[in-house]
């Protein structure tokens, strides 16, 4: 037999056939396909946040609607209206009666704000730190054009029709029939994996609704204590600082401290007196809201860390904005959820197989 014949060949790039050549195929196609999962996610990131900002929303219109079926012996559909024209009731009333004399506050705020400001930079150049006039300027202006960014952006939860209004349509259609869109959902998975996308759906959906609820009942603590321990005091403003600090509390951590900051600044222009009633309120209403409701809500809904949370609104809101900043909660409670789940069953596998 000659060398020619007896040489074994390799299989080449082309050839489909063999074993090895079909495994490295596969597992690039896996990696590429890895890669564009993840760039169209990223592409899509703020409509992917719309979708997921409409499931927070039918969440809480589903957990009223839920409430209401205690007291109510009426259709769910019946109680999702009555939700529905609660919820804008509200809106309206607040609009009507509290608009204009809020929005002619805002620059109020700002010019107050900026005073304070320079008065807080000026103090520190007293006390020996080197920054010049001109730097002082820079820095107020500065910080006030971050402020004003801040007020804007509480604003534009109001004023952003756009993103705001495919939210909320998306979530009432949502809320009106979640059983369809969850069928249809699972019709997409394979069988033997429908019945544990239905049990995490379930629990997701209860971890949500008790999540905003406390959410909800925390800013309305927050926002009604605030305006009417700061009216007492006498602290200017106190209607546009109780609802600056109610919105502001749907971001846990950094909300407070914006909120805080805003509330001292704006105390202390009308003397050292006030600004220390200020201080005192806002230290009274972050310890109910944080040593009584947050807690009491956490043990029935989910337990998040403090850290785990502040760094996922840093990251979610440096990444996707405002949007991002305001999700970065319930994402991460559905994210917790979800792998809870998929721990369970690992764990039910391995005790059934042993």
């Amino acid at each position: 037999m000659s060398n020619d014949t007896a040489r074994s060949e390799a299989p080449g790039p082309t050839d489909n056939t063999d074993p090895l050549t079909q495994r490295e195929v596969l597992r690039a196609a896996v990696w590429l396909g890895m890669a564009a999962t993840l760039y169209i996610a990223w592409t899509l990131s703020q409509t992917i946040l719309v979708i997921i900002g409409a499931f927070v929303i039918c969440q809480m219109l589903d957990g009223g609607t839920r409430l209401l079926g205690r007291i109510l012996p009426i259709g769910r559909a019946w109680r999702l209206l009555i939700v529905c024209l609660f919820v804008l009731g509200f809106l309206v009333w607040t609009v009507a009666f509290a608009g204009a004399s809020i929005a002619g506050q805002f620059d109020m705020l700002r010019t107050t704000i900026t005073e304070q400001s320079m008065r807080v930079l000026a103090w520190g150049h007293s006390m020996g730190l080197s920054v010049g006039n001109t730097q002082i300027n820079q820095i107020g202006q500065q910080l006030m054009g971050s402020i004003g960014k801040l007020t804007s952006a509480v604003g534009s939860a109001f004023g952003a029709i756009s993103s705001l209004a495919m939210i909320v349509v998306l979530g009432l259609f949502f809320a009106i029939e979640p059983k369809l869109y969850e069928r249809g959902i699972a019709w997409m998975l394979p069988m033997h994996k429908r019945d544990a996308f239905y049990v995490t759906a379930a629990k997701m959906g209860h971890t949500l609704r008790m999540l905003m609820a406390g959410r909800l009942l925390g800013m309305a603590v927050e926002g009604v204590g605030t305006w009417a321990l700061l009216a007492i005091g006498g602290v200017p403003m106190a209607g546009l600082l109780g609802i600056l600090t109610g919105l502001l509390a749907f971001l846990p951590n950094i909300g407070a401290i914006v909120s805080g900051v805003l509330i001292v600044l704006v105390g202390f222009s009308q003397g050292v007196e006030t600004g220390l009633w200020a201080v005192g309120v806002y230290c009274v209403v972050q310890v109910l809201d944080g040593y009584i409701i947050v807690p009491m809500v956490a043990k029935r809904s989910v337990d998040l860390a403090p850290a785990l949370v502040l760094g996922a609104q840093l990251l979610f809101g440096a990444l996707f904005g405002i949007l991002g900043l305001a999700l970065a909660d319930p994402i991460v409670a559905m994210i917790k959820v979800m792998l809870e789940q998929r721990s369970k069953a690992a764990s039910g596998e391995q005790e059934r197989l042993s």
